[in-house]
């Protein structure tokens, strides 16, 4: 006979957190299941090696088995309602290509009509749009508010461009969340290459991707995986800062020091790397250390209109938004 420690209202909502998130099926399935079968399932007590060892229909039953008795002791009613994890096995399989395994994480009978009314409307963007799949509605509103469901991944080098490009799009009369385009900023041009061959690998939607100049190898390594509707654009010269306008880091910069004279952006113009020039701005002007995240965030603030875009960053925002479709659920 089974001994279950109940999941907590928090744990609850990690789980779904976790579940929903945009990864690779089987891994996110996976770690989740056996961090609520470790952690809960008092007797028989099972450890990770025991988890291994277990069939994928074994290890499903167990966690959802857990999952949904600790809904009833948190004192929600079970429901005969499977439709959101229909939804959720149909996304998945729009989206990811599903082995045979994955299947049977997908098939899972988790409660979640009972457990979405435990997420908030403050809930982060997936939770948002798991509650929304009760109402088994589907709209442009709806997905602009959540994200999801995903249609195109965005990868990055930096976290500028992960700030910036949502907010250049605003200003063109795009909304990345509403057309389901996913940012992902993978930290460096060689990461960017290991998070591509894994999103091929496992992914049926397109994927753009966004390098310095500086990445032309790492381009090179990227173009035979890439498949139909992927894209890579290389930036013409230097980092995603030297396609900025120069107006707008100007005004950026007068922004963030007001006592710092115009005069003093003088040499950007000629400037061989925005960065660099914005280091030494700062580091000889006694101001505090520059940092790229900040100073994005800085630049957003500043954006204005359509002068503030440059054309290099037009063309990147255009290519992005081809071939999307209509919301679909």
């Amino acid at each position: 006979m089974k001994k279950i420690k109940p999941l907590t209202k928090e744990q609850i909502l990690i789980s779904l957190d976790r579940l929903t998130r945009f990864k690779e099926p089987e891994r996110r399935y996976m770690r989740v299941f056996e961090e609520i079968i470790t952690g809960n399932l008092i007797e028989p007590k099972l450890k990770k090696n025991d988890i291994e060892n277990l069939d994928y229909v074994e290890i499903t039953r167990l966690a959802q088995e857990i999952f949904n008795y600790s809904l009833e002791a948190l004192g929600l009613e079970l429901k005969e309602d499977y439709s959101i994890n229909a939804q959720i096995y149909d996304y998945e399989k729009t989206i990811f290509h599903i082995t045979e395994h994955q299947e049977i994480f997908l098939k899972n009978k988790i409660n979640y009509a009972a457990a979405v009314e435990l997420i908030e409307d403050g809930a982060v963007f997936n939770l948002r749009w798991l509650k929304s799949l009760a109402t088994q509605k589907c709209s442009a509103e709806n997905r602009a508010a959540n994200l999801y469901p995903v249609e195109k991944v965005l990868l990055v080098e930096g976290i500028t461009e992960e700030i910036l490009l949502p907010e250049f799009a605003k200003i063109l009369g795009f909304d990345f969340k509403k057309n389901g385009i996913f940012v992902i900023s993978a930290g460096g041009k060689n990461q960017v290459v290991k998070y591509f061959y894994r999103f091929a690998a496992c992914l049926k939607i397109p994927i753009y991707v966004l390098l310095d100049s500086d990445a032309k190898e790492n381009f090179t390594q990227i173009q035979p995986r890439l498949r139909e509707g992927d894209y890579v654009h290389v930036i013409s010269k230097g980092e995603f800062e030297d396609i900025l306008p120069k107006s707008l880091v100007k005004k950026t910069i007068n922004y963030e020091t007001e006592f710092i004279s115009m005069g003093d952006t003088g040499l950007l113009e000629n400037a061989a790397s925005t960065v660099e020039f914005l280091e030494e701005f700062f580091r000889t002007r006694g101001h505090h250390e520059f940092k790229k995240a900040e100073f994005a965030q800085f630049v957003k603030e500043n954006i204005s209109g359509p002068a503030d875009i440059s054309p290099e960053i037009k063309e990147i925002i255009t290519a992005l938004l081809s071939n999307l479709h209509d919301v679909a659920c």
